[in-house]
């Protein structure tokens, strides 16, 4: 039986972790373990000063008072009987695109299943709108169906965007690249009742560099995003250049 470990970082209670769920239990066994509140832009954030509190929502689903990450750490070590075959995040409320995609909760808790030795996908819905997950639960099915028939390896982490549109009206599927945000991000300064300044960090809706191969050109032509990611950051080309540098600290031999 296929052992499927889902997450998201909008909350145990959010729309697109039940449609993701329910998509998938066709699939395999799904064991549900998220955050107990919205842990959105959390990243790739650990706990680590503080003990973390599990509760039991209903039978397979688990709740956690930490992160994404958190959570998938918690189910590969701590809850289920054995190793997933797979961790799928989602379904996020909101793109998780380009630069983004460091940002993302969502996207985070895949990459920790990848390091885990999981193949793992992050879901997206790419919309900050009310939505209905009822076609993205479709999609994620059709998705991680085509993943597992084609064999999804255990160094495999792929982000999926959708566009908000009907299921009939999709065009289809794109491999895509990340896409380069162009931001306009400003941080708004002010004074609480007590006369002490606080800021947000805010900004008008992104925008992106015009790139046909990207997530972003795909999502808004109406197709769907696949975006596998490379999670080595190892930059080969700058170690041979900064190797000619001969770079030596005062004093040593």
């Amino acid at each position: 039986m296929m052992e499927i470990l889902v997450t998201n970082d909008d909350g145990i209670h959010a729309d697109g972790l039940r449609a993701l769920a329910r998509s998938l239990k066709p699939l395999g066994n799904v064991t549900v373990i998220a955050p107990d509140r919205e842990q959105s832009a959390a990243s790739h954030a650990l706990t680590l000063h503080r003990p973390l509190r599990i509760k039991k929502v209903e039978e397979g689903v688990l709740s956690v008072d930490g992160t994404p990450t958190d959570c998938v750490l918690l189910g590969v070590h701590a809850f289920l009987k054995q190793k997933p075959n797979l961790v799928v995040s989602g379904i996020n409320h909101g793109p998780n695109m380009g630069n983004d995609t460091t940002y993302s909760g969502t996207v985070a808790a895949a990459i920790e299943g990848t390091f885990l030795g999981i193949p793992s996908v992050a879901i997206s819905l790419a919309t900050w709108d009310s939505a209905d997950f009822g076609a993205a639960g479709t999609v994620a099915h059709e998705i991680v169906k085509s993943f597992l028939d084609h064999g999804i390896d255990a160094g495999m982490c792929v982000s999926v965007n959708i566009p908000p549109i009907p299921r009939a009206e999709m065009k289809g599927i794109r491999v895509t690249r990340l896409g380069k945000r162009i931001y306009h991000d400003v941080i708004v300064e002010k004074t609480d009742p007590r006369g002490k300044l606080y800021y947000w960090i805010g900004g008008e809706d992104p925008t992106w560099e015009q790139d046909e191969l990207s997530d972003f050109n795909a999502v808004s032509e109406g197709f769907v995003s696949v975006t596998p990611l490379m999670l080595e950051l190892t930059d080969y080309k700058a170690i041979v250049e900064m190797e000619s540098w001969g770079l030596k600290l005062a004093g040593a031999i």
